[in-house]
């Protein structure tokens, strides 16, 4: 019957029309952080429902690391995932990058007992400047980029100095998951869903020195605190809870946060690539450049932002009492510190 001939041919052409699979790289892909965050990307979540990808894993060119590295594949192949179309796993970062449309750089240099700042981002300067003129080369121009591994932020700025083939801002470090910390402690502390709460802000670094700002933040549209209540909370519990929050975690687990860290990456890819919802912001670390908040330019510093087409804006126009104009100098003046150290390690 011509109906059902009409229906077949529907979809067929509905399945010809599928989407062609964007290429995803992860680094530090054999680590806690890229186990919790493999399902994220191959289940939907965090590029949408019928977005295919294939997977670039790395990890260090090292027989454990690899061997490990390979046991993920495996496991990946045996978790059935309709939208993964293929898996590299590599200690190459040339094989890693190549034709990339999104990297999630997971690894970076640990910081050991002992270790100044400048010792570490020293060892990280290496890393990301190798992995930036990588960028540069091989992978796709439109690349995004975003930095997990710490110090997030001078990482991420590390290597887009070295790729200026890619625009500044392809290039993006990890807040989210203090952003989502601080909206988990406003549900916590109100006794709401935490789907009620909105419009937290995390300004500056992903360190101690953040500012988690909750001034803006509304509870099914009231102001958050107006029904706190509590600025003692606020200034002495709230904001070094989620200042702290990661210490905090590797004290009880004896690990770092992968879970919450996994979520977090995903909510930020899956918002720059396929928008924030209307009416709200997220926090991103983002080049500073024309900000209107009197950050200084050329940081990779965290700000509220809307996502749309695949690009994010900062959101302009927020007031910004005394107290926080403080807290955002401080964090500022640490991003700068740590660019100077960093520009000054890839000249010598």
């Amino acid at each position: 019957p011509r109906p059902a001939r009409e229906a077949r041919r529907f979809l067929y052409c509905l399945s010809e029309m599928s989407k062609a699979p964007i290429t995803i790289c992860v680094t530090g892909a054999a680590g806690q952080i890229g186990y919790a965050l493999l399902p994220h990307l191959c289940s939907g979540k965090t590029f949408g429902p019928d977005q295919p990808v294939k997977l670039h894993l790395l990890d260090l060119p090292i027989d454990g690391v690899q061997t490990a590295l390979n046991g993920v594949k495996l496991e990946l192949e045996d978790a059935t995932y309709p939208l993964l179309k293929g898996c590299v796993c590599t200690g190459d970062e040339k094989v890693a990058f190549a034709g990339a449309d999104a990297v999630i750089m997971l690894g970076a240099f640990p910081r050991k007992d002992g270790m100044e700042r400048k010792d570490l981002l020293e060892k990280n300067c290496g890393i990301f400047k190798q992995q930036g003129d990588l960028l540069n080369t091989v992978a796709s121009k439109n690349v995004k980029v975003l930095v997990v591994g710490n110090p997030a932020n001078t990482n991420c700025l590390i290597a887009s100095e070295c790729a200026p083939n890619i625009p500044k801002k392809n290039f993006s470090a990890l807040t989210r998951l203090d952003h989502n910390r601080a909206i988990a402690q406003v549900a916590i502390k109100c006794g709401v869903p935490i789907e009620q709460v909105t419009g937290s802000i995390i300004w500056g670094n992903h360190s101690s020195t953040q500012y988690p700002d909750i001034n803006h933040c509304k509870v099914n549209g009231t102001p958050a605190k107006d029904l706190i209540k509590d600025d003692a909370w606020v200034n002495d519990v709230m904001i070094p809870c989620v200042q702290k929050r990661g210490a905090a975690i590797i004290a009880a687990r004896k690990l770092s946060s992968a879970l919450s860290a996994a979520q977090a990456i995903s909510d930020h890819m899956n918002n720059w690539f396929l928008g924030t919802p209307e009416g709200k912001w997220v926090s991103m670390a983002v080049d500073s450049t024309g900000n209107k908040y009197g950050v200084a330019e050329g940081l990779m510093y965290s700000f509220p932002v809307k996502c749309s087409g695949g690009e994010w804006t900062i959101v302009d126009g927020l007031p910004i009492d005394d107290f926080s104009k403080v807290k955002m100098k401080a964090t500022e003046t640490e991003l700068s510190e740590e660019k100077t150290m960093a520009m000054e390690i890839l000249k010598a």
